[in-house]
């Protein structure tokens, strides 16, 4: 395989010279560029991404850190930065941390060392700290890090509230909520939500909510406990969709009729909500835009070298599917 050297060594010009033309960076005059390029030819010569780095200062790589593959959720937000970075001549590389810090650690220390250029990142585990100390350029996704770290994320709070009033319109008198895990902060804020509607009801309790840890197991586990404790529950918000297949599936477990006993309504949006049976009704993320824009926020400071912090919050929307239904209304 030929190097740069014997391309340099065949166009009788330096290495640096070579890298000039392959980079389009500095003045070299037009017969140099074709002998330069004939060379290239003649040797068939591919420039190696990471010699080329070298001499550019960029690798042409940004990193997706996502929590859990396996949640539908994180693909469908995974493409949308594939493709705003392939638009953008950047390679795109997949990272799945189960939300475990030695894993992010490893994988921060593994993408340092081949000069990745930013990283966007779906993390509960990972500190401002640590990533400053990497001095690489990154977005937060879907969960806010820190005020110095730019960020993209909906209006989880507010998304939460309409779904839960959604509910109370639709004739549900009590209202249980499943929950994501107490230290993501998009959980936090759905289950703040929750409360704004429901916490002044005489017939709450915190009891009304178990944990579903953004599993579908944990969801089935936690709405068989609620409907087990509370028959009289006839509304479920649920934190994510994921979690909604799994909350349908335990009511399913317990003999309870979606929605003719019990209303269920969950958070993202993503694909597989379409096709359960009954179909999620959600508050729907714009999961493609969210994506892309965290991309193109993290593609900017890297080629501007740019490191003012932005704060983005997209709106989420009701989605009405089949798993609930307004009280009284015949199938």
């Amino acid at each position: 395989m030929s190097t740069i050297r014997d391309v340099a060594k065949l166009a009788e010009v330096s290495v640096a010279t070579v890298s000039r033309v392959l980079n389009g960076n500095g003045y070299v005059r037009s017969d140099t560029k074709e002998r330069v390029a004939a060379a290239i030819k003649q040797l068939n010569y591919r420039p190696n991404d990471v010699a080329r780095s070298l001499f550019k200062g960029r690798s042409k790589m940004i990193a997706l850190f996502v929590p859990d593959i396996m949640n539908p959720f994180f693909p469908e937000l995974a493409r949308a930065v594939e493709d705003m970075t392939k638009q953008q001549g950047f390679t795109f590389v997949l990272c799945n941390t189960d939300d475990d810090l030695t894993k992010e650690m490893a994988y921060l220390d593994a993408l340092k060392q081949k000069s990745v250029d930013g990283i966007i990142i779906v993390s509960s585990t990972m500190t401002a700290e640590y990533i400053e100390s990497f001095d690489i350029p990154a977005v937060a996704l879907d969960r806010i890090i820190h005020s110095n770290i730019s960020s993209v994320t909906v209006n989880n709070r507010e998304g939460a509230k309409e779904a839960v009033q959604y509910l109370k319109d639709i004739g549900c008198q009590r209202i249980a909520h499943v929950a994501g895990p107490e230290h993501v902060s998009n959980a936090k804020q759905r289950l703040k939500g929750y409360l704004d509607v429901v916490e002044k009801e005489e017939w709450f309790s915190s009891a009304f909510i178990e944990q579903g840890e953004y599993h579908f197991e944990g969801a089935k586990k936690a709405t068989e406990a609620l409907l087990t404790k509370f028959p009289e529950i006839d509304g479920l918000f649920v934190a994510n969709d994921l979690m909604g297949v799994g909350a349908i599936k335990g009511a399913e477990s317990l003999g309870i009729s979606v929605p003719d006993q019990l209303s269920i309504i969950s958070f993202d949006g993503i694909k597989l909500g379409e096709t359960t049976s009954p179909a999620l009704t959600t508050m729907a993320q714009p999961i493609y835009k969210i994506g892309a824009r965290a991309a193109e926020i993290l593609i900017h400071q890297v080629e501007q070298n740019e490191s003012k912090t932005l704060v983005e919050e997209f709106s989420v929307k009701l989605i009405e599917r089949d798993s609930t239904r307004k009280k009284g209304e015949n199938q």
